[in-house]
This record gives structure tokens, sequence and C-alpha cells, in this order.
């Protein structure tokens, strides 16, 4: 957990390079599929990677950051990387950095056990999640078959730049030459940049919506309840009325970019039968996004980490699970932006509970959030010390119809569900 200050020197692809090097350069023996964005990137990158799992395709998955176990980082079909596996290839990878002339960090480490692992597994193809921004993140060594960039908006601006042009322009540092690319429709500015970028780079990039034709609308049905349903239509495939797997307006252009990044698959020699297709879209699952944890109190749990996904987590709360009134539990990254992040907090909380995650070297002062929570809204806060504290409080605020959401960032929905794990199991041994 060590903390590295982002520059040119720490975050330089000369040296996840040389590290990949000593260990046989496996990322280049393995195709791949690279997934950059501020939010959707972990929606996309499920989406994508159960459809080919459904057309009976061997899938890796690397993506970040995990929620109760590191191992779930990567996996195949679903499946997380065994102990023993994972032991093995920590030994292998730190090996090979005692042979550099430099520290590597945390995430260049573990990016590189994925691509070992995904190698040696011989996997079809590898999904593979940006960690931070694109150009310098430490998965930008491959070269993929496709490339997407989710929507885009305000994060790590300390690192990545304060506009939006700036921070497209990072995130496009994932463009290849020749390599098909795909973007939802952004604002002006990033838009801009993104097709600035791939023009520079000479990567065939198109806009769903604008070049891809799409259509999305929200609805229910007895089988599945409220949920949206997409049509895209491409030069080679007709995907019409298809219902988006994960709750929320939003997911329709996750879902989207999944359709279009598959579809490019098939001009490189996959085989992507429609109803495969169908059935393995319909099986995504997405631990710790609009999760259901427990059922007496109802807690949700979210990974929600920026003013945006806050955001869309609210609206989709709002559109998904009905509630009399919601008691939100908070505790963010102090390295956020976090006036943004408890604006987005106040349009769904009726009552506000912050604290922070116990395993977090970065998490935010509750007290302070509180106290810029004051300033800006009306609405009931309190502070608690630890989760397990919050959540006595927030069970001892709610009534039966009443709702808690967990949110503000992965460490504390990590914590929340491993704290109710270990309940459950007290209360089945009680039981008996």
């Amino acid at each position: 957990m060590r903390l590295v200050h982002f520059d040119e020197s720490t975050f330089k692809l000369d040296r996840m390079r040389k590290l990949m090097e000593h260990l046989g350069n496996p990322h280049e023996q393995v195709k791949m599929v690279h997934v950059a964005g501020t939010v959707g990137k972990g929606s996309t990158v499920a989406m994508i990677a159960s459809i080919l799992q459904g057309c009976g395709y061997a899938v890796g998955q690397y993506t970040s950051p995990h929620v109760t176990d590191i191992r779930e980082r990567i996996s195949i079909n679903g499946d997380w990387v065994g102990k023993t596996e994972f032991t093995e290839l920590g030994r292998q990878v730190a090996s090979a950095a005692e042979k550099l002339d430099f520290e590597p960090t945390f995430f260049e480490l573990i990016t590189a056990m994925a691509f070992k692992y995904f190698a040696e597994q011989a996997v079809d193809i590898a999904v593979i999640e940006v960690g931070l921004g694109g150009r310098l993140d430490s998965t930008n060594v491959i070269t993929p078959v496709v490339t997407v960039i989710t929507q885009l908006d305000y994060d790590h601006v300390h690192i990545l730049g304060r506009t939006l042009d700036k921070i497209a322009k990072e995130k496009a540092g994932i463009f290849k030459r020749g390599v098909p690319a795909f973007t939802v429709e952004q604002p002006r500015d990033a838009e801009m940049a993104l097709k600035r970028a791939a023009e520079e780079i000479g990567a065939p990039l198109k806009v769903i919506n604008k070049d891809i034709e799409f259509s999305y609308r929200f609805g229910a049905s007895d089988d599945l309840g409220p949920h949206s349903r997409v049509c895209l239509i491409t030069p080679t495939s007709q995907f019409m009325h298809l219902p988006v797997p994960l709750p929320g307006e939003h997911q329709a252009f996750n879902c989207a970019l999944a359709l279009a990044a598959v579809d490019a698959l098939k001009a490189s020699g996959f085989n992507v039968p429609e109803a495969q297709l169908h059935e393995g879209l319909a099986k995504t699952k997405l631990p710790g996004r609009m999760e259901l944890v427990w059922n007496q109190p109802r807690i949700l749990v979210d990974g929600a980490h920026n003013a945006a996904s806050v955001g869309a987590l609210m609206r989709c709360v709002g559109a998904h699970v009905p509630y009399d009134s919601m008691v939100c539990i908070f505790g963010c990254c102090d390295d956020k932006d976090k006036s943004a992040m408890l604006e987005k907090v106040a349009l769904g909380g009726d009552k506000i509970i912050f604290t922070k995650a116990k395993g977090n070297p970065r998490a935010a002062d509750p007290d302070e959030l509180q106290r810029e929570f004051a300033e800006r809204s009306g609405k009931m806060s309190q502070v608690a010390r630890t989760l397990p504290e919050a959540l006595d409080l927030a069970s001892r605020a709610v009534g039966r119809d009443d709702l808690i959401v967990v949110t503000g960032s992965f460490y504390l929905v990590g914590e929340t569900k491993k704290y109710l794990a270990e309940l459950d199991k007290k209360q089945v041994a009680a039981a008996r």
C-alpha cells in the first residue's frame, strides 16, 4: 500500500517493458481487449468477458480494485486465480523484479502477474481494465485487438489534468495504430481530444450514436423487472432490443460499447453466434456494484468512487429499488473530489453517516466530510468511527421499507461484505 507519487519517472512504460522482458514478454502471447475510461470500465469489461465466455471462449479478466480478495483482480471465466498459483506467480515476478535497477510499484507487479497467468493458461482472449489514466498505465504495454474508452469525467485531476480534454488525452494514450477503438458520446472538448489522438496515431475510432446507430429505452417486465434495452446496428450486425444485464440507465451505454467491441472481434476471427451472445450477456455479474448484500434491514453496496459514479448510483437506486427513505453510509479516499461526491450523495440520501474503512491508508477524515457536507446540505448526518458502528447506527435508524446504501470506495464496500459474511456465519452458528 506504499503511496507512489505519479510522475513521468514512476509511471514510465519503459519500467514495465523491462519487467515484461525478464518474464519472457507474456503479454505478447495473448489476444487482448483494452478498456479505459472514468466510469463504467468494470461494467464494460464484465459484459465483454461474459459475452465471449458465453460463446465458448476461455476469457481472462484483469480488473481493479478488488472488493474482498486480491485474487479477484485476475480471473479466467469468472474463476479467480487459485491461491497456490497466485503465490507462485508472485514468486516468479518478484524474482524477475530483483534483476531490475528500480523497485516496481504494486500495480506493475500485479499487472505482470496477470499477463503471465493468462499466457501460461493459454486463454483465448483477455479483457484488460486500465488502472489509472491510460497513456502511462502499466497495462499500456499491450497491443490489443480492440480498445474501448467509456464515459469520461473528472477524476484523479491532480494526476491526469484539470480539464476534460487533458483527461481525454491521457485516456487516449491506449490507442494503437490500426487497432479499432470505440467510445460513447463525450463532452465536446473530450470527444475532440479523443478524435485528434486517434487521428494522430492512426486508430480507427467510432463513437456510439454518431458513427454507430444506437438507441435504448427503459422499461419493466415481469421476468426482468426494471431494466434498459438497447439496439445497436453496425455494418456487420444488428443487435435489437437486447436487455442490459446490469441495473442503471448508464449501463445501456456500457452495454453498447461491449457489443461494439465484440462485434469488432469477429473481424479478427472470433465466432460470436447470436444466441450465445445473448446468453453470455444475460449472465454478466459484477460484485460490489448495486449489490444487495443483506435483507433485513436491506443493505445495498456500490463501489462508486467518484462524483460521476455516485450520481449514477443515486439515479440507479431511485429507478430500480423501491424504498421509503435512504440512509447512506459514506466514506471516500482523501485524494478524490470530495465536494462533488458529497453533492451527489445529498441527492439520494435522507440521512448520511460518515465513516472510513479501516484498511484504507488514504481514507478521508469522516469529521471533515461531515463538516463540508453540513455547509452544503441541510440533511441529517452523523459520524461513526468504524464501519461496524456505522452499520449499527444505520440499522437502528431504518424501518422495514427503508434502505441502507454503503458507498464512496471499494475499501468500504469490501469491508462491509466481509463484516456481514462474518455476521451471517455467527447467526447461522447461533441458530444451530
